[in-house]
C-alpha cells in the first residue's frame, strides 16, 4: 500500500508474493522475492531453535544439474527412467565419497569407472547463509536472535498476551514468530495460529474454534493464564510447563493408530485436559479435575526379572490418555471397572487399558508389554521416549 501527497492510501502497483512451507503444523519456511527464512524447532515442540536466512541470489548459485541431466543434455539422448534413478544414487554416493559395490558392478558392465563419472559432476556451491539462534522464554516465545559470534542481532519485549511492546535490531532483522505456533501478519496486525487468527490486544481468537462446541462453550478463548499455558495449534490441551516433552511423546504415540484416535478424541473433547508434570512415580489420571499427572523421565519396567526391559515415559502417558478417554465416553462404566478388583492388574479398568490398548501400542512402538500393574519398579531415564534394560537390581 502507498500514500499520495494528500494522504490517500491506495494499493501498491508492486505486488509481493510470500510462500510458506510447513512441517506438519509447524511453519518452517517463509520465501519472499528477496530471501528465504527457514526455522529449525526443538524436536516435538513449537519452540524455535535456529533461524537460517538465505538470499535468493545465493540459492540460484547453488543450483546445479544432476548427473543424469548432464549426460542427457550433453549427449542429446533421453535416458530410461530406471537408469536415471541409478545415476541419482551413484551421484549421491560420489558426492559422499563412498561408491557402493552394486554401483561399481554396473559401471564395470558399462566399461566405466567411478572416477570417470565423478569427472562429469558439476561443482556444488555452498550458499552463504545468515544463522541466528533463538533465545526464548519458558513458553517458547522468541525474546532474542543471537549471532554465531554471540551478538544480539534482534531483541523484543512482550506482555503476557504476546503483544510486542518494543523491538531493537541493528541489522534491521524482521522476526515474525510470536507465541508458540503463531506467525505475525503485518497487514492485519493479527497472529496466524494455523487453525485460526489470534488478536493479542484482546487476548483471544477472532475466529471460532474449528472443532466447535467440542472444544468448550467459549469458542474464542485463549488459555486464561498465558504465563503458564500455551495453545500452539489453536485447539486444546493445557500443559503446565515446557510442552516439549509432552509434544514429543504425543507425536511418538501417534504412530499407533489406536493411540492416535485416543489423542484426537481428547484434543476435541468438551473437557480441557490439563497435563501436570510431577517428580515422583505416581503417574495417574484424576477424573475429579481432568488432569493427567506425568513424569516425563519415569520409565516403568515390564517385570522384575534380570534383563527385563522398560517402557518409555511416553507410553505411560498414553496409558493415562486411555483412562481419560474412557471416562469421557462412559463415566458410569469407568467407575464400575475401577471398583472391580483384578488379581493381576489391581482392577478391571487397569486390566482393560494394559491388555487391550497399552499392549497394542507397545507392540507397534517396539516396546515391551507387561503382565501386571502394581509392584513394578520405575527408573529414571533422560527423555520421554527412552527405555532401558535391567542389568542388575534397579534403584
Amino acid at each position: 500500500r502507498e500514500r499520495d501527497l494528500t494522504g490517500w492510501m491506495s494499493l501498491s502497483r508492486k505486488p509481493e508474493e510470500t510462500w510458506y512451507g510447513w512441517d506438519g503444523d509447524r511453519l518452517t519456511t517463509v520465501q519472499t522475492q528477496q530471501t528465504r527464512i527457514q526455522t529449525v524447532y526443538q524436536p516435538g515442540s513449537f519452540t524455535p531453535l535456529l533461524r537460517i536466512e538465505t538470499e535468493n541470489g545465493e540459492q540460484a548459485k547453488a543450483r546445479h544439474r544432476s548427473l543424469a541431466e548432464v549426460l542427457q543434455e550433453d549427449t542429446g539422448v533421453t535416458l530410461p527412467a530406471e537408469l536415471a534413478v541409478m545415476l541419482g544414487r551413484l551421484e549421491r554416493e560420489l558426492r559422499q565419497g563412498s561408491v557402493s559395490e552394486e554401483s561399481q558392478q554396473w559401471l564395470a558392465q558399462c566399461g566405466l569407472t567411478a572416477e570417470q563419472m565423478a569427472a562429469q559432476l558439476e561443482a556444488e556451491y555452498i550458499p552463504e547463509r545468515k544463522l541466528h539462534l533463538y533465545h526464548c522464554d519458558h513458553r517458547g516465545l522468541p525474546l532474542a536472535l543471537i549471532s554465531p559470534e554471540g551478538e544480539t542481532a534482534w531483541q523484543g519485549e512482550y506482555d503476557e498476551w504476546g503483544n510486542l511492546l518494543g523491538e531493537e535490531s541493528a541489522q534491521h532483522l524482521q522476526q515474525s514468530l510470536r507465541l508458540p505456533g503463531q506467525q505475525y501478519d503485518e497487514e492485519s496486525g493479527l497472529y496466524y495460529n494455523r487453525n485460526r487468527y489470534y488478536d493479542p490486544l484482546q487476548g483471544r481468537y477472532i475466529t471460532q474454534d474449528p472443532i466447535g462446541l467440542r472444544g468448550e462453550w467459549n469458542l474464542y478463548k485463549y488459555p486464561l493464564n498465558p504465563v503458564r499455558f500455551i495453545d500452539s495449534l489453536g485447539l486444546k490441551f493445557h500443559v503446565n510447563g515446557d510442552p516439549s516433552d509432552f509434544n514429543q511423546a504425543v507425536e511418538y504415540l501417534k504412530q499407533d493408530s489406536q493411540m492416535k484416535e485416543t489423542i484426537d478424541f481428547l484434543s476435541s473433547s468438551e473437557e480441557t485436559i490439563n497435563i501436570e508434570y510431577i517428580e515422583g512415580t505416581n503417574v495417574r489420571f484424576n477424573s475429579n479435575n481432568m488432569a493427567i499427572y506425568w513424569n516425563s523421565r519415569a520409565s516403568l519396567f515390564c517385570s522384575t526379572e534380570l534383563n527385563s526391559k522398560s517402557q518409555s515415559p511416553a507410553l505411560g502417558l498414553g496409558h493415562e490418555f486411555a483412562h481419560a478417554q474412557y471416562y469421557l465416553l462412559d463415566k458410569e462404566n469407568f467407575m464400575a471397572l475401577l471398583s472391580r478388583t483384578d488379581k493381576k492388574y489391581e482392577n478391571k479398568e487397569e486390566a482393560r487399558v494394559i491388555t487391550i490398548i497399552e499392549s497394542r501400542a507397545a507392540k507397534t512402538l517396539g516396546e515391551c508389554t507387561r503382565g501386571a500393574h502394581s509392584g513394578l519398579p520405575f527408573y529414571r531415564v533422560d527423555g520421554p521416549l527412552q527405555t532401558m534394560k535391567i542389568t542388575g537390581t534397579p534403584e
